[in-house]
């Protein structure tokens, strides 16, 4: 074929809101164009309904992201929306459609764009599978995610566990899975006192980092109950939130003033937009990921772009990723085995050691592998 391949990424992108899922997007459009693709996104003019959406707004106020085509055009709620989205990228042609599937709710929007854009008999199109189902379920997830499954060719997934999941749903389709690349582009780390000053911080503390939108299965109820530790309560380290909440906010705010941590939690509890992230990675010395549930986590790949040390929990996907005693601690999701991991960080002095070896780690995330796993199963 004459030219470049065509790529054409379909999900959350800007105007909406960063986020894990629009900020990879975006990311593996740059990867694609870099390698040599023709690449455009194509982004929801309504990606939920304002009542399925938990957030204070859903669009973002920040800058486009630079050098990047994005095309704003799907209505997650509108079936002529679909088939006329569908006709599009069908009458595109192009070599491949990437398609991130993250929840069971856009099966029927998604699968029946996918099932249009095949009909040309050219597209390729492979699906990135965050959860095939989710943390939260109900009756209707398998149904939504079956319909789903059968309008692509292949998959590729960033967590064994949800590789598990998906053989659940096909035994035909390849599925490859590689590891999350990682997320090199919320800048670099400043100085942290620097950072502490900008964020208004206490500089006689350290801080332990538990960022992004804030859900029940995240398990910021046990890292709260961790604080409550006789000792970690009389060390120099304070638990810092920084995201927005996704649930209801009072049984946190509750827990913390039941367990007297008004003094040793700090609430930054609003949405982080992508260029204040740097400011909150570099003003941690520990990243926290308690959950109770889990397949993979970009704030895991933010960690390892800024070189900071995790204690994460032994849950999906979150083990393959982080080196136990190497670049941070994996505990079960119990709230004495995290408050045990952060007191021997601390103890211990193992900030150098850990953040040494994420320097090292962190080369197994690569973009470019990214892009040659989904081309693999595309253009082959």
């Amino acid at each position: 074929m004459e030219g470049k391949k065509k790529v054409v990424i379909l999900g959350s992108a800007y105007p909406l809101r960063g986020g894990g899922i629009a900020t990879f997007n975006e990311r593996l459009a740059q990867a694609y164009t870099d390698n040599g693709f023709d690449t455009e996104i194509i982004t929801f003019s309504l990606q939920y309904p304002s009542i399925l959406f938990p957030g204070k707004t859903q669009i973002s106020t920040e800058e486009p992201p630079k050098g990047l085509k994005i095309k704003v055009m799907v209505n997650s709620i509108n079936p002529f929306n679909w088939i006329k989205v569908g006709r599009y990228i069908k009458k595109m042609r192009p070599d491949i459609v990437i398609v991130r599937y993250w929840i069971p709710f856009m099966g029927p929007c998604l699968g029946t764009i996918a099932r249009i854009v095949r009909r040309n008999k050219h597209t390729k199109v492979e699906a990135i599978v965050d959860n095939i189902l989710p943390h939260e379920r109900n009756f209707l997830d398998t149904f939504l995610s079956s319909y789903f499954v059968r309008s692509v060719d292949g998959f590729i997934t960033m967590s064994k566990s949800v590789l598990n999941d998906l053989k659940h749903f096909t035994s035909t389709k390849p599925i490859a899975y590689t590891l999350h690349p990682l997320y090199d582009n919320f800048g670099t780390l400043i100085p942290q006192q620097q950072a502490l000053h900008e964020l208004h911080l206490d500089p006689n503390y350290s801080y332990v980092l538990f960022f992004g939108f804030i859900r029940d299965y995240k398990g910021l109820d046990l890292l709260i109950e961790a604080f409550a530790d006789s000792k970690l309560r009389t060390m120099p380290v304070k638990l810092l939130v920084a995201g927005e909440f996704y649930v209801k906010e009072d049984k946190y705010l509750q827990q913390i003033s039941r367990l007297q941590l008004e003094d040793k939690v700090v609430l930054h509890t609003r949405f982080i937009p992508n260029a204040q992230v740097s400011l909150y990675f570099s003003a941690a010395h520990l990243i926290a990921q308690p959950y109770k549930s889990a397949t993979q986590s970009g704030v895991t790949q933010i960690a390892y772009h800024f070189e900071k040390p995790i204690v994460t929990t032994n849950v999906g996907g979150l083990a393959e990723i982080v080196s136990d005693g190497k670049v941070g601690f994996v505990v079960n999701p119990d709230s004495e085995e995290i408050a045990q991991a952060i007191i021997r960080f601390f103890e211990e002095n193992l900030y150098d050691s850990f953040h040494a070896a994420m320097q090292e780690e962190k080369k197994r995330f690569s973009w470019d592998v990214m892009v040659d796993t989904i081309n693999k199963i595309s253009l082959e």
